[in-house]
């Protein structure tokens, strides 16, 4: 193909004005860094961090599990079944003071005074002579004195046992009260604490004995001391709590006190 002398010098001025659009167009456009395919990639839910001001690269924060709410531990029960003791189960279980298995002191009923020590039998007899006496000041050598003294009541008192027993009898004399002893006297009697310190014969038997059990003839023996209303608070406060009478195996005469 042939071309004028013209034509050649339009077709050069026109490639001359291409590379310069595109060496302007080349230096005007940003320059922009090439990534990696792996850092253009960012885990599913990931926000990118920032680059840190100073060039510092900023901590990663870790990644902490999902955990359910605090619980505390349950304290041991305060109440355990079948102890007598609340106490924590670390400790070891309180026990009563008297193990189940300690045999219980028997106690023994009496109505015949022939099977009482003969101390007993003679110390029971000067009491019922002097109570049937009328004069309560026949009790006094019987009474004792000092760390023998027979005990006439359960408050301590610096009155004599014969002046302590004329307060507690309805009448100045004491007649009531020497009634009252030889009613006491005049019933059975029990043997108790057995081959212990507080051995003793003690009348009358009712003090040892329920009164839910007792027979016909008993509430008939029993309410020759008390009156049928005194019989009922009795019951209704679970055992006998009127006078009774206690003497040692040698002879001693213990105490003579009203209440439980």
């Amino acid at each position: 193909m042939q071309t004028s002398p013209d034509g050649k010098t339009l077709f050069r001025s026109s490639l001359i004005v291409l590379s310069v659009l595109f060496t302007t167009t080349a230096l005007v456009a940003p320059v922009r860094p090439a990534f990696a395919l792996s850092e253009l990639k960012n885990e599913q839910g990931q926000v990118p961090q920032k680059p840190a001001e100073d060039g510092q690269t900023p901590p990663v924060e870790e990644e902490q599990e999902e955990t359910g709410p605090l619980e505390l531990p349950l304290p041991d029960p305060l109440i355990r079944r079948n102890q007598a003791v609340t106490e924590p189960s670390d400790d070891a279980p309180a026990t009563d003071d008297k193990a189940d298995d300690e045999p219980e002191v028997p106690v023994e009923f009496f109505s015949d005074i022939a099977k009482a020590p003969e101390p007993v039998r003679r110390m029971r007899e000067l009491i019922v002579e002097a109570a049937a006496s009328g004069d309560i000041e026949r009790l006094r050598p019987l009474l004792g004195k000092g760390m023998t003294e027979t005990q006439v009541s359960i408050v301590e008192t610096d009155e004599g046992p014969v002046e302590t027993l004329k307060g507690q009898s309805g009448d100045e004399e004491g007649i009531e009260v020497l009634a009252i002893l030889l009613d006491v006297l005049a019933t059975g009697f029990v043997y108790v604490g057995k081959g212990t310190a507080d051995e003793m014969y003690v009348w009358p038997y009712f003090a040892e004995k329920s009164l839910a059990t007792l027979t016909p003839p008993e509430k008939v023996e029993l309410l020759r001391i008390v009156t049928a209303g005194d019989f009922a608070d009795m019951k209704e406060f679970g055992s006998y709590n009127f006078y009774r009478v206690g003497i040692t195996p040698d002879g001693q005469w213990k105490f003579f006190v009203t209440g439980d």
